[in-house]
């Protein structure tokens, strides 16, 4: 991930009702909540803005009817925002025309949704093959192409199985091998997990971290899960009622949540896996040493038994191997469970 801005939401709403351009200048582009319960609208999302860095995993979730999903839409038009602004790549999404923005999506964006969406009759490499096809590219050319999204999502020997003959996370690995068959700039996913059994659902969520650490895509992904969110985002937005509550990263949600809602979500976080040690440790203190100390990167489940079974405390070091801190059993002890107690 680097600090390019690939695409930058500023003020998006997205109001449901009769006439919500009237709606919102009525307003003055601020109407509050009682302006929407008492003229009947909705707002399903409200004055959100927020940028996604090139190469970033950036989750938004919430619970069901938060906006998250209407986010996604929005930014990639398959539902036009009431307001704001969309920048896609350094261009106003918003301004381009139909056929730009057809052109876009077919060579810009990935999606994968909850429902999968093959084509029954078609077989795996056609299934993948399918948006190349559309764009008029030629038999032999796409199918190579299609072959080799099937061999990186591990489907390889069942490119002539059909979707009924694949199982639920097999299918999946299918719609995702479709979605990068156009190599897309950005990859946007909607609950793609969310139909899948935990065991399988966790495999894919293995697969994707793999396909990621290859690819190296930019990526915008929904879930409701706030553990499927920490094990795969390098930042997560929380979204209630159309607002954008909290977007950080997934330590300094667990650590600092913006309020109680957010809260409620990290409640449950596995910490071990998320806090790090530069996170919790104390000043730099004479006793430690270098020799056996941990880097500041490492996360606390990872140093547990060793800052346990130790008497004094231990050296935390920088990348370069040069102690910056130190963390102690009480540090340790009160970041995984000082929330439950």
């Amino acid at each position: 991930m680097n600090n390019e801005v690939q695409i930058s939401c500023r003020n998006i709403w997205k109001v449901f009702g009769t006439n919500p351009e009237d709606f919102l200048a009525r307003h003055n582009g601020q109407p509050s909540d009682e302006d929407f319960v008492n003229e009947g609208y909705i707002g399903a999302v409200r004055d959100v803005s927020f940028d996604v860095r090139a190469g970033e995993i950036m989750i938004i979730m919430g619970l069901s009817g938060s906006g998250k999903s209407t986010v996604i839409r929005c930014i990639t038009r398959l539902n036009d925002p009431t307001a704001g602004e969309i920048d896609f790549e350094g261009e106003n999404i918003l301004d381009v025309t139909p056929k730009e923005l057809i052109e876009i999506r077919r060579h810009k964006m990935g999606m994968v949704f909850q429902n999968f969406g093959l084509l029954p009759h078609r077989s795996v490499l056609d299934n993948v093959a399918f948006p190349l096809e559309v764009q008029g590219i030629d038999r032999a050319t796409r199918n190579a192409r299609a072959k080799e999204m099937v061999e990186l999502v591990g489907l390889g020997g069942r490119e002539d199985y059909f979707p009924r003959e694949l199982s639920g996370g097999q299918q999946q690995r299918v719609g995702i091998a479709r979605s990068l068959a156009v190599e897309p700039d950005v990859w946007f996913l909607d609950e793609p997990f969310s139909a899948l059994d935990p065991l399988i659902r966790m495999e894919m969520q293995d697969e994707f971290i793999r396909l990621q650490k290859l690819l190296k895509k930019t990526i915008v992904f929904i879930t409701h899960d706030f553990e499927e969110a920490t094990r795969l985002a390098d930042r997560i937005g929380i979204m209630k009622d159309g607002r954008l509550v909290q977007l950080c990263t997934p330590e300094e949600m667990v650590l600092n949540p913006a309020d109680e809602y957010v809260a409620e979500f990290a409640k449950k976080a596995p910490r071990g896996r998320i806090i790090s040690a530069r996170a919790v440790m104390g000043p730099l203190v004479d006793t430690v040493s270098a020799e056996n100390g941990v880097n500041a990167t490492t996360k606390i489940g990872d140093i547990a038994a060793q800052v346990l079974n130790s008497d004094a405390p231990v050296a935390v070091l920088d990348d370069n191997g040069k102690p910056i801190g130190a963390v102690d059993r009480a540090m340790i002890t009160d970041a995984l469970f000082g929330e439950e107690g």
